[in-house]
């Protein structure tokens, strides 16, 4: 990063006087730092650690260390066991058996445990979120201490990889415990203690992890150089993470990742529901100039909203190849009406972007590109929850977003489906298509995963062919270090679980 950008940002925050003097004193590392400590920068303050009500990533991710679940998924992102092994008795029931598991308060984890969590979830008083993707669940009970049924109104080939959420005791439930407070699981960490400053959590080894809030993102560079944090994942922009592995105090590490990065069209405009408009958009980006100059050549071309290594992933579609010259082509089979162009003749299409800087930066590319072949960019860049907001109600023309940490196929129902339009799910660019409702049922219906596995790779080759969303790429994971830790290891779906390992010495 250029001797600039962080000159200008130090004096923004107002963290020093002198761009020059300041450097020098933060690459300094306080060597009686104990080793039994990790300290994590986030972007934000954990919003929730009841497992039951948990959506956003980061709360996510941290409750997986807090709780465990009674499956977990392998490297093809097909469930495996975690607290429990499974049987299919039938076609609609599933019987599964604990292994031996205690609570951080002291009792046995049994299958009342796992009755009165799956319960509470289903309750439609207790509003979790996670209800909808559950309701196949007709009944869950006890067969005995320690295992638990799972009776279903129809099939689901699918419901195994469904039961990710943490179990909780029984007997804190039924006292109303307030465990987005106090949370109490039976996971690799124990909780500490939570305030505005940091969340404290703690291994079995007695180590601590703490979650330290730092918004700006270089804020949070510059506390991993002067040795207040040890560990950053994801969330810099390119140039930041260029200038980590530039210091000396510093290391960066790197895994290929899942989060798939999108560009969304709105299929109720006159323009965009023509397909050759649609395709020209493709072609006339060049997504991988974008991985090597704005990536650093850290990402993957996407094809499939499924990365290529997922059980039902497609190996050989990867997107549009870029084609100045076929997109300009493509332009002149769109049906224009009066007043659609602007004054210099171009088509001008409006791209909605949150006023993240690398967001931002994006759409300046993708409007100097497309610009070229006679399409005309204008930007509109938003706070977050502005953006969202828009987006969910289809006010926009095209926007650009990722889908993170996605596991399971039935994606494709909640973001393509004709009838999953917001708020009954994420189909956000009102796309409606005969054939891909098609394949999204009987891929439902369906009692193998090798047929379904068929099936849903035929419905991504679709979505490609028809653009229901421009693929762009699955974006790396990386972790920012510092020079004295150890052991730290990435995942493709951005976990935390490389906190259970990582160790620190002493520099």
């Amino acid at each position: 990063m250029k001797t600039r950008f962080i000159r200008r940002n130090l004096f923004k925050l107002g963290l020093a006087a002198s761009a020059t003097s300041i450097l020098p004193l933060l690459s300094g590392c306080n060597n009686s730092e104990s080793t039994r400590l990790i300290r994590m920068g986030v972007n934000t303050r954990v919003r929730m650690l009841d497992p039951r009500k948990a959506t956003d990533a980061l709360s996510s991710r941290i409750n997986r260390l807090i709780y465990r679940q009674l499956i977990d998924f392998d490297a093809h992102f097909q469930p495996r066991a975690d607290l429990a092994d499974w049987q299919q008795l039938s076609p609609t029931h599933y019987r599964f058996t604990l292994t031996p598991s205690r609570f951080h308060n002291g009792e046995q984890l049994n299958a009342e445990d796992v009755v009165a969590t799956y319960r509470s979830v289903l309750d439609p008083n207790f509003g979790s979120a996670h209800r909808g993707s559950l309701k196949v669940i007709k009944e869950v009970t006890a067969h005995n201490s320690n295992q638990v049924d799972f009776i279903l109104n129809e099939p689901d080939p699918l419901f195994v990889g469904r039961l990710v959420i943490g179990v909780l005791p029984k007997s804190l439930i039924e006292k109303g415990h307030a465990f987005h407070e106090e949370p109490v699981g039976s996971g690799p960490c124990r909780f500490i203690s939570m305030n505005e400053q940091k969340l404290v959590l703690q291994r079995s080894d007695n180590v601590l992890l703490e979650f330290v809030p730092v918004k700006d993102a270089t804020v949070r560079v510059l506390k991993l150089i002067k040795g207040e944090l040890d560990i950053v994942q994801n969330d810099l922009s390119p140039e930041l993470v260029g200038y980590c592995q530039k210091q000396p105090e510093l290391q960066v590490d790197w895994h290929n990742g899942t989060n798939f990065g999108y560009v969304g069209f709105n299929f109720e405009d006159e323009l965009l529901a023509q397909k050759a408009l649609r395709q020209a958009i493709a072609m006339g980006i060049d997504r991988q100039a974008v991985i090597d100059a704005l990536f650093n050549g850290h990402a993957r071309l996407a094809g499939g909203l499924l990365v290529p290594e997922h059980w039902c992933g497609v190996k050989d579609i990867h997107g549009f190849d870029y084609d100045p010259e076929r997109a300009k082509a493509l332009l002149k089979q769109v049906k224009i009406s009066t007043g659609l162009l602007n004054s210099n003749g171009m088509i001008e299409l409006s791209y909605k972007t949150s006023n993240d800087p690398t967001r931002i930066r994006l759409a300046t590319i993708y409007q100097s590109q497309l610009k070229k072949i006679g399409i005309q960019l204008k930007i509109q860049s938003y706070d977050w929850g502005t953006f969202y907001s828009d987006i969910k109600q289809g006010r926009f023309q095209l926007y650009s977003l990722a889908w993170v940490g996605v596991k399971s196929p039935d994606i494709f129902q909640y973001v393509f489906d004709s009838e999953a339009v917001p708020p009954k799910g994420a189909n956000r660019g009102r796309y409606r298509d005969p054939e891909a409702d098609r394949l999204i049922r009987k891929a439902a219906t369906q009692q193998s995963l090798e047929a379904q596995a068929q099936t849903y790779q035929q419905l991504q080759r679709h979505l490609q062919d028809d653009l229901a969303a421009l693929p762009l790429w699955y974006e790396d994971q990386y972790a920012v270090s510092r020079a004295n830790v150890a052991g730290y290891e990435l995942y493709s779906d951005g976990r935390l679980d490389g906190l259970l390992k990582v160790r620190k010495m002493l520099s």
